[in-house]
C-alpha cells in the first residue's frame, strides 16, 4: 500500500518545515493578538466596573445630599412659619390692646361728655324751675 521510500521522510520534513514557518510567521501573531484584544477588554470590562461603582457612589452620595437639603428647606420653612405665626399673635394682641385702650379713651370722653351734658341740663332745668317758679308767683 505504502512506499516507505525518500518522500514520506522529506514530506515529514516539509510538513515540519511548514508549521514552524506558519508558527512564527501566522500563529505567534494570531495568538498575540487575540491576548492584547483579550487583555483590553479585560481591562475596559475592569475599568467599566470601576466607573460604574463610582457612578452608584456619587448618585447615592446625591440622594442623601438632597434628602439633606430638604431636611434644611423643610426646617427652615416650619421655623419661619412658626416665627411668622408668633408674630402675627404679637401684632393681634397688640392691636387688640391699642383697640381696648381706644374703646376705653372713647367709653371715658362719652362719659365725660354725657357727665357735662347733664350737669348743663341740670343748670337750665334750675333755671327753667326758677323762671317758671317766677312766673307762677308772678301771675299768681
Amino acid at each position: 500500500m505504502f512506499d516507505f521510500d525518500a518522500t514520506l521522510p522529506l514530506m515529514a520534513v516539509q510538513f515540519l518545515l511548514l508549521m514552524a514557518v506558519l508558527n512564527a510567521i501566522f500563529f505567534k501573531p494570531l495568538t498575540k493578538a487575540m491576548d492584547e484584544r483579550s487583555e483590553y477588554i479585560r481591562s475596559n470590562e475592569v475599568e467599566a466596573r470601576e466607573r460604574l461603582a463610582k457612578a452608584e457612589a456619587l448618585a447615592q452620595q446625591y440622594e442623601q445630599d438632597l434628602a439633606e437639603s430638604r431636611k434644611q428647606y423643610q426646617a427652615t420653612i416650619a421655623a419661619a412659619q412658626s416665627e411668622a405665626q408668633a408674630l402675627a399673635a404679637q401684632k393681634i394682641a397688640e392691636a387688640q390692646q391699642l383697640a381696648q385702650a381706644q374703646r376705653e379713651q372713647a367709653q371715658k370722653e362719652i362719659d365725660e361728655q354725657k357727665q357735662a351734658a347733664m350737669a348743663a341740663l341740670e343748670q337750665q332745668v334750675e333755671s327753667l324751675s326758677q323762671q317758671i317758679l317766677n312766673k307762677i308767683l308772678m301771675g299768681v
